[in-house]
């Protein structure tokens, strides 16, 4: 392996490790946003338990009901800004792991193409040894006879 194609198979192991931090951030942020999903579910469930009570106990829970669905309304809408946040992010971070992976492919063809043009080279080198070798016992041959 000649001296680009070891600095090539340099440039792809870095680039590899990007390709791998990008798709690990990838990987937290979708799992942000899968616990937000969840927290939204839970709340929900919440909401509905709530309303069960109220409905169940309506001179008692009344008040403290009116109080729990606005705080419930504003809570939700904090979670579904922050999820859409998140969401945004999570296709920002798609763009970049997309990026360094096309990054990473050109690497790899740049390296493919030089190992190639390489052993293009070795065999061009051998065959011109070879003919030389062909050529001294030609003449040695003319010599003797």
């Amino acid at each position: 392996m000649g001296k680009k194609s070891a600095e090539i198979a340099t440039l792809i192991r870095v680039q590899s490790w990007s390709v791998d931090e990008e798709r690990r951030m990838l990987g937290q942020m979708m799992g942000r946003e899968q616990s937000l999903i969840e927290d939204r579910e839970r709340m929900r469930k919440e909401l509905l338990a709530e309303q069960a009570v109220a409905a169940a106990q309506p001179t008692l829970a009344g008040h403290a009901y009116a109080a729990y669905a606005v705080n419930y309304r504003d809570r939700r809408a904090n979670l579904e800004t922050v999820l859409a946040a998140v969401r945004a992010e999570i296709e920002q971070q798609r763009e970049k792991l997309a990026n360094a992976y096309r990054e990473l492919k050109v690497l790899e063809e740049v390296e493919e193409n030089w190992l190639v043009k390489e052993r293009a080279e070795e065999a061009r080198l051998e065959q011109l040894a070879l003919d030389e070798i062909a050529q001294n016992l030609h003449r040695r041959r003319m010599r003797g006879v």
